[in-house]
């Protein structure tokens, strides 16, 4: 499967490019300018210690989302919905996935506290900038570094929402590939209000120093009722 991960470049993008290359799953990193998305594939080549992965590539935003058949949101608030716009054409039909924090540093504040956006979360605000394409509310709680640990499995669950039940199942297949990583499905994309308000308490408890590279996982949950 061919995954686009739009505004690859930060520390959460490149951690999540680099753990589906590991999985053998064909990643294109996706930027503002080419020569931006070719840097964070150089990059990954040196952390890899590779020069050749013929499974990851680099291209703009828009022609990234066209060559994907599933697409990762990795941009900060202020940034989301312009770069939505400028994959609309490539977007349609497809499933994103959309791990945007409406976080206060969108206009300053603390990255501890959560902006109320009037769509209610930045998924249903995705959503509504892209109506052909199915958005997924995902990877809000597990840590860029986490994922930039990319030799060690990450003890944390994925929490998911959405409204189309086979597109959560296509995308909670693809996200278990990461090691040590279960994704837990949260209900429609209206939940994703309650999911993203989760990621500035973990970074809270991350900056207080209680903990390093804070998660969470969800108990008592059957681990036979998987979505797939």
């Amino acid at each position: 499967m061919k995954i686009a991960v739009i505004g690859g470049t930060g520390g959460q993008g490149l951690g999540i490019a680099i753990r589906f290359v590991q999985a053998k799953e064909d990643v294109i990193i996706g930027s503002r300018t080419i020569e931006k998305a070719q840097s964070a594939v150089n990059k990954i080549k040196g952390l890899l210690g590779k020069d050749n992965i013929p499974n990851l590539g680099a291209a703009e935003n828009p022609d990234a989302a066209k060559q994907a058949e599933i697409l990762i949101l990795t941009v900060p608030l202020v940034a989301q919905k312009a770069t939505l716009l400028s994959i609309k054409e490539g977007a349609a039909g497809k499933i994103l996935m959309d791990a945007t924090g409406p976080l206060e540093t969108a206009i300053g504040g603390s990255p501890t506290r959560c902006l109320y956006l009037p769509e209610g979360a930045a998924s249903e605000r995705a959503q509504k900038i892209l109506p052909e394409t199915t958005v997924i509310c995902a990877f809000n709680n597990i840590s860029s570094g986490a994922l930039m640990n990319f030799n060690e499995p990450i003890d944390c669950d994925c929490l998911i929402s959405g409204d189309d039940l086979e597109s959560k199942k296509t995308v909670a297949q693809l996200i278990e590939q990461i090691p040590g990583v279960n994704v837990v499905d949260c209900g429609p994309l209206e939940r994703a209000q309650i999911i993203e308000k989760i990621t500035p308490l973990l970074i809270g408890l991350n900056i207080k120093k209680t903990c390093k590279d804070a998660g969470i996982r969800i108990t008592g949950i059957d681990p036979e009722c998987k979505l797939y």
